[in-house]
């Protein structure tokens, strides 16, 4: 009993997997094929956008709403002014948040939208120039607006064949393309970028400087050169950073002692706690000025593969100390 347990239980695992093997391979399959599809209808698609005077707005219904809601997401946090517009609601007021200059990107599957297909006509009143993400091109909306790209699938990731799955990811991937082309298109940086997200890690890291992370004060861990390793553990072991500074009276740095060199050194010496702390610690090693960015900071020590920076100035005085956990969780 207990081995066909077993076997229905391996079975039931393999299939699983099977099963979103063959989803991810339907996907992987649908946009290779919507790849080769991308023409002059693409790059027509770009120029539009690139020349709205307005906001670029999202619409869809159902699945298609919410991939409308994450592209316009993904204009917004990319430089390109956008938001979602719900058709539903549009046709009972919210059309009113529109404006001539304005571009409108809609998102149907069956390009026959009923809810889309209400809006149309004070979409064509304002004048707005119309783009259109469709699984169907012989389709009314298809028709009706000024660019359609071709999204369509062969058939769903769904047994049935019903539930968008495939055609919302070829739906998706579009938009992203759509997005990431303009933001090429117009130099779009990533201090940029940074600005838009300062409460990211990666916007910290490009905008915050290593001054405003670093630790100072009794934070930092220092010994002397005259310290043993024994004393250079206790200060380790205080300060939770995995290395203590070696300075002199002067507050200049000397060299850094970390656990790998603590490593080191117990491999070499059988009796090692009261040697001198200079026969153990690293000479000269990498420093960050204070007003370097974070996103330098860590470019360093992926560099020099390390976890940690003296900050020191010009002289060589230290001022602070950070590690790489203090850059990338963010907020202090």
């Amino acid at each position: 009993m207990a081995n066909k347990l077993i076997l229905q239980t391996a079975k039931t695992e393999h299939s699983y997997r099977q099963t979103g093997t063959d989803v991810i391979t339907r996907a992987i399959e649908a946009l290779e094929i919507m790849k080769d599809r991308l023409d002059e209808r693409f790059e027509r698609a770009i120029e539009l956008i690139l020349d709205c005077k307005g906001r670029v707005i999202l619409t869809g219904i159902g699945k298609s709403g919410h991939i409308a809601r994450k592209i316009a997401a993904t204009f917004t946090s990319t430089g390109a002014p956008a938001f979602f517009l719900h058709p539903t609601e549009g046709v009972h007021g919210d059309l009113g948040m529109l404006q001539k200059g304005d571009l409108l990107i809609a998102v149907s599957k069956s390009g026959s939208t009923t809810e889309l297909e209400l809006i149309f006509p004070s979409i064509t009143r304002l004048g707005l120039r119309t783009i259109l993400l469709t699984g169907l091109m012989d389709s009314t909306l298809a028709r009706r607006v000024d660019v359609a790209l071709d999204c369509s699938v062969s058939s769903e990731a769904c047994p049935h064949n019903l539930t968008p799955t495939t055609s919302a990811s070829c739906a998706l991937v579009m938009g992203d393309a759509l997005a990431v082309a303009v933001l090429k298109a117009r130099n779009f940086s990533s201090e940029q970028f940074a600005r838009l997200h300062p409460g990211g890690t990666l916007g910290q890291r490009l905008l915050l400087r290593v001054r405003d992370k670093m630790r100072t004060g009794s934070e930092i861990p220092k010994v002397s050169p005259e310290s043993s390793v024994r004393d250079a553990i206790f200060e380790i072991t205080g300060k939770h950073l995995g290395c203590t500074l070696v300075t002199n009276t002067e507050n200049r740095l000397r060299g850094i002692f970390t656990d790998g060199d603590l490593r080191r050194l117990s491999a070499r010496k059988e009796n090692f706690f009261d040697v001198p702390i200079t026969e153990g610690m690293t000479k000269s090693p990498t420093t960050i000025d204070a007003e370097a960015l974070l996103d330098e900071a860590l470019a360093l020590m992926e560099r020099h593969a390390i976890t940690i920076l003296p900050v020191a100035d010009d002289s060589g005085n230290i001022c602070g100390i950070i590690h790489m956990h203090d850059i990338l969780r963010g907020n202090k």
